[in-house]
């Protein structure tokens, strides 16, 4: 058993994968699926495993310890319930089924790189393994032009941050003589930073922001949200953005917190823009891809506030907001599949008299609604207290109220689809929903409320 601990959930992922792979060539494809699910319910248990330890592998390129464990859990979690959705998802597709889920784990794989990296080399790797099994899921339904488009705008503005990233990591690397984070960050400890370290941190935290999708480098989001197959953008919304959080504080906690009062000011001038211009974008739209777009959006901005906030510990603070966003985020986007497979379509107007065709799945969505507003008693009222408690414990308080207003105007479009489902009529009788649909939905939402009850539980893990 203390060998399987030392063992990171990057390694199990990675052996995941090619075993997907491997079932592909050996004609085994129906068996991928449940391989895949029964696989990441293993490598979560032995993630949670290896709580408690501390250590380095491959000369710090990997790195355990209960940061990356828990986040690792997280995605390990979220990972599980959309390869759960994807069987029926992809039921049309039954040839290409392994190929789907072998880039989904590979998916992960990146994701899991970006939250227990100890090398700037572990960190591109990480980004570009996430980034281009992305680019490939974005644009798998090659005779829908939609999603050909989101495929190549999500390539062209993803190569573009990558350049700058790595150009920041080689001005980083010229001034310290290293990759690994601990020996920059001990150079830096000796020696003040230099105009060259400041502009490699610009870069990465540029690079970054087009990552997470911040203003003003958040024009493709919209786009390739709603061009991408619905459950390739529940990984981009979810997976993704946790993920490059989750890499944002490691890299800029370790290593670059040097460079956080220099660029203090643009920091938090991007964080307040990308909070109101992902709130009150969202209120026009018809679209619901679209809209949970722009709320993803503006949840990037309340998550940047965790990093704005990097002279306290606020690493359990975004663990928590990133436990419930995507929590919730998998809940909306499974009622959103189920109705646009219902209706043909994914306006706001096809959740019109939900609740009367099918309660629990009306009941669901308005969970997971109010808890992306930040409504009591719900995970997301915590999530935000959380983030806004440690705001201002760092000396933020103009930008806290801000967000709290934002957070006000994001209860008006929450609403618009909760309003459909419970006051407005629909003439569709017939409403079928897969099991592993209810599944997945039941267990996110029994999540959220006991979230929302226990909050104590997973605010202090880190």
């Amino acid at each position: 058993m203390e060998i399987l601990k030392n063992i990171s959930a990057l390694e199990w992922t990675s052996g995941l994968g090619l075993l997907c792979m491997l079932f592909e060539v050996a004609n085994l494809r129906k068996l991928v699926w449940p391989l895949c699910i029964v696989g990441l319910m293993a490598i979560f248990g032995l993630n949670l495993a290896s709580w408690g330890v501390n250590a380095s592998f491959y000369h710090n390129m990997v790195v355990i310890n209960n940061f990356s464990v828990a986040f690792s859990g997280l995605l390990i979690l979220l990972a599980l319930f959309i390869v759960i959705l994807s069987g029926n998802f992809y039921k049309n597709e039954e040839a290409k089924i392994s190929d789907y889920l072998a880039i989904i784990i590979f998916t992960l794989c990146g994701a899991l790189a970006l939250v227990s990296f100890g090398n700037m080399a572990m960190f591109f790797l990480g980004i570009e393994v996430l980034s281009i099994s992305l680019y490939v899921l974005a644009g798998s339904r090659k005779k829908d032009v939609r999603s050909n488009e989101a495929g190549m705008k999500y390539f062209l503005m993803g190569s573009f941050a990558s350049g700058l990233l790595l150009f920041g990591i080689t001005l980083v690397y010229g001034e310290t003589g290293s990759f690994d984070l601990a020996e920059i960050a001990r150079m830096k400890a000796l020696a003040p930073p230099s105009v060259l370290f400041y502009m490699g941190a610009g870069l990465i935290m540029t690079a970054l922001f087009f990552k997470v999708s911040a203003v003003p480098f958040h024009f493709w989001a919209p786009d390739v949200y709603d061009g991408s197959p619905t459950l390739i953008t529940l990984i981009m919304a979810t997976i993704a953005k946790i993920a490059a959080f989750a890499a944002f504080y490691r890299i800029f906690s370790l290593c670059l917190i040097s460079s956080v009062p220099l660029y203090g000011l643009i920091f938090a001038v991007v964080t307040a823009l990308t909070i109101g211009v992902g709130n009150f974008t969202a209120l026009n739209q018809d679209s619901f891809k679209r809209m949970l777009a722009f709320s993803g959006i503006s949840h990037a901005g309340y998550l940047m506030m965790g990093i704005l906030s990097l002279t306290g510990k606020t690493d359990n603070a975004i663990f928590f907001y990133s436990l419930a966003y995507g929590i919730s985020s998998v809940a909306a986007f499974a009622v959103a599949i189920v109705v646009a497979i219902n209706t043909g379509t994914d306006k706001i107007e096809s959740f019109n008299g939900l609740a009367k065709r099918k309660p629990f799945v009306a009941a669901a969505l308005t969970i997971a609604m109010l808890s992306m507003a930040g409504i009591p008693p719900f995970a997301g009222f915590f999530a935000k207290y959380y983030i806004f408690t440690e705001a201002i414990k760092n000396g933020h308080l103009w930008i806290t109220v801000w967000a709290v207003i934002n957070s006000i105007v994001a209860v008006y479009y929450y609403f618009k689809v909760i309003l459909a489902m419970y006051t407005k009529d629909s003439d569709q009788v017939v409403f079928n929903i897969k099991p592993a649909y209810t599944f997945v939905i039941g267990i996110c939402i029994v999540l959220v409320i006991l979230l929302g009850l226990l909050p104590s539980a997973f605010a202090n893990l880190l």
